[in-house]
């Protein structure tokens, strides 16, 4: 099974051109999974609800989630990847997952961070596990958790318990610590994990975020198999055997 991840800076509310950058990107290789990250056609630091307002959809009905749906079907991959949804009066940061089959799962980020919290409702979903299968049929189980959630260790323990062998996590991640972090969290629950971060910076309420980059696969023995710079665009795929 061939798994991997997208790095690199969204403009920011330019969901159209954010699509539009990335589909090149996405045709460079060949693989069974692809991670984006968190919020990965929008941006991230909001500098209001109306900004948000301006980029969220409902979930599989939208141009984000739409665009993933399209992708899972003309290439024959499963892709996660975070958006701002829209469900009756309240908006989530999310993570939707998109099959070649048209099937598709949705995970709401459950633990907020700084001025998410403003805009953003905690996600009331759980932590779901979805079966998935490689272009070859082979079965997998696939977990979601996005950004922060990194933090609090029973984020991934509840995954790794509700059987996911590998697990998505897409990010935007500023603090320093996820990328010495996460290969514990792949060992501790024995499972792969693919942390999709972005590059860049944005300034809202008179401050700025800058990205750290760093995205990574870990595997299930804590080892790094593929990470990109705090800078770079990348997408970078490595082999793995979840069985």
């Amino acid at each position: 099974m061939r798994i991997g991840f997208l790095q690199y800076s969204p403009a920011y509310l330019d969901v159209a051109a954010n699509l539009e950058s990335i589909i090149p990107l996405l045709q460079e290789k060949k693989y069974d999974l692809m991670v984006l990250p968190e919020l990965f056609a929008s941006g991230y630091h909001f500098r209001s609800r109306e900004d948000v307002a301006a980029v969220v959809e409902e979930a599989g009905e939208g141009p984000i989630t739409g665009a993933l749906r399209e992708w899972a079907k003309s290439t024959g991959a499963t892709f996660v990847g975070g958006f701002a949804e829209r469900a009756g009066g309240a908006f989530y940061n999310s993570a939707f997952l998109a099959a070649p089959d048209g099937s598709t799962g949705l995970y709401r980020k459950t633990h907020l961070f700084y001025r998410e919290k403003e805009y953003f409702t905690p996600g009331d979903l759980g932590f779901p596990v979805f079966e998935c299968r490689t272009r070859a049929g082979a079965p997998y189980r696939l977990g979601m958790m996005v950004c922060f959630d990194w933090y609090f260790p029973e984020a991934a323990r509840t995954l790794a318990l509700g059987g996911a062998d590998l697990i998505a996590h897409p990010s935007n991640l500023v603090r320093k610590d996820c990328p010495r972090s996460m290969p514990i969290r792949a060992l501790e629950n024995h499972v792969y994990t693919i942390t999709a971060n972005r590059t860049g910076s944005e300034q809202a309420h008179g401050e700025t975020l800058t990205f750290i980059g760093q995205s990574l696969i870990c595997d299930p023995a804590g080892a790094v198999l593929a990470a990109a710079g705090p800078d770079e665009t990348a997408v970078l795929v490595v082999d793995v055997d979840p069985a």
